[in-house]
């Protein structure tokens, strides 16, 4: 069941006394990998700016509800927590939605994709392309691959999950609107609240929205390419092709020199993000690394570009020890490094790319990464990297 019953676990206590608000949103908390199970005691955290955070803890039938004074809009974020799993953070609205939390992942090349829409359309679809293989509904197993939920009754979850990403290789995720598979002009997958989580290791790295007031069918969200770099595609089209056939509409795309329009931010997101990567840096070092993360984190959802904000993201995350997202952040710095320290970027990216191999025994994958770095920029640490792993 999908549908969320509107009833408060709680009233939220201000000051001494309890306030019964007008507004409530009530949610559901759901498994990202195991369809239909319904996940108790996650905190449910509703943050909006320069107000107080408002709280609820779900219960057995993975259900929460919050009183609230004020309206269920974008001004809000939603944030569920609960130990073993990555803590989700998105925008409301966000009463009667279903959210599904991803348990921790632990390999260094892992990656998880998933889903979430609104009441309608009822059936929207999880796509993942790579050479030779094509995962979604009716192929759920690739390649270090596969699709662990399929939802068809609204809300999600649908999940991918990626159990080794493969260097050298490049990825397409995409979302077909099934329900309107043959009305390639259809508004309704615009207008789903569709959301795309993605998680590297134990963190939530990237969030995306649905483009809204976009007709078409076909929603291709994003590509990792041949470098294992993130790269945002965001695109909506139309499309009468079944879903057998989407691999072939996708694949092109495969190719790192295959065009993606380029993407087009306003500068007030580019200030808000500038904004808070300052906050992260200050965050950081008053060793508050999980507030950094946070506010390192929102600063690249708001501005993908951002190369600054990406190699705090290194830094911090290797500082707090996860070493997976560790790697996506430092490949990403790589990707946007420009200027006349561009080399010396890259170069000590690569390097600590490599360290993190080694301290994995992934020799080869080592190799790779200090190589690279020497090719930026000569330095002895790097031909002691390259000697120490080359014989392994």
């Amino acid at each position: 069941m999908k549908k969320v019953l509107n009833f408060s676990l709680l009233s939220v206590s201000l000051a001494t006394s309890f306030i019964t608000y007008a507004n409530q949103t009530s949610i559901e908390v759901l498994s990202a990998t195991i369809k239909d199970q319904k996940i108790s005691q996650a905190q449910v955290v509703i943050q909006r700016n320069g107000e107080q955070s408002l709280t609820a803890t779900s219960d057995t039938a993975g259900k929460a509800s919050i009183d609230t004074p004020y309206s269920d809009t974008s001004d809000n974020l939603v944030l569920i927590k609960k130990e073993g799993y990555s803590t989700l953070v998105a925008k409301c609205p966000c009463n009667g939605m279903s959210y599904a939390l991803s348990p921790a992942m632990k390999g260094l090349d892992s990656m998880r994709v998933v889903l979430s829409w609104g009441r309608t359309p009822s059936d929207l679809d999880s796509h993942m392309v790579y050479p030779g293989n094509h995962l979604f509904f009716s192929h759920k197993e690739g390649r270090n691959g596969n699709l662990d939920v399929d939802d068809i009754d609204s809300y999600g979850p649908e999940t991918i999950t990626l159990t080794k990403r493969e260097n050298g290789q490049s990825y397409i995720y995409a979302v077909h609107d099934f329900s309107d598979r043959e009305q390639p002009g259809t508004m309704n997958l615009s207008d789903s609240q569709a959301k795309v989580f993605v998680y590297v290791g134990e963190s939530l790295v990237r969030t995306y929205y649905i483009p809204t007031g976009k007709a078409g069918n076909l929603w291709t969200v994003f590509r990792v390419n041949k470098n294992g770099d993130i790269e945002d595609i965001n695109n909506v089209k139309g499309t009468t092709l079944d879903a057998d056939d989407m691999a072939g509409e996708l694949q092109p795309l495969l190719s790192n020199s295959a065009a993606i329009d380029a993407q087009i931010w306003n500068n007030e997101s580019i200030n808000i993000s500038k904004a808070l990567n300052l906050q992260g840096e200050a965050a950081y070092n008053n060793k508050q690394y999980d507030a950094a993360i946070s506010l390192f984190t929102d600063a690249v959802n708001n501005y993908p570009e951002n190369g600054k904000a990406y190699g705090n993201l290194g830094l911090v995350y290797q500082k707090a020890g996860r070493t997976a997202e560790a790697i996506w952040a430092n490949r990403k710095a790589i990707a946007l490094a420009s200027g006349n320290g561009a080399n010396t970027i890259r170069a000590g990216a690569n390097y600590n790319i490599g360290k993190i191999y080694e301290a994995a025994n992934q020799y080869a994958d080592a190799l790779i990464y200090y190589r690279a770095a020497k090719s930026e920029k000569q330095n002895p640490v790097y031909d002691n990297a390259i000697a120490r792993v080359s014989g392994k």
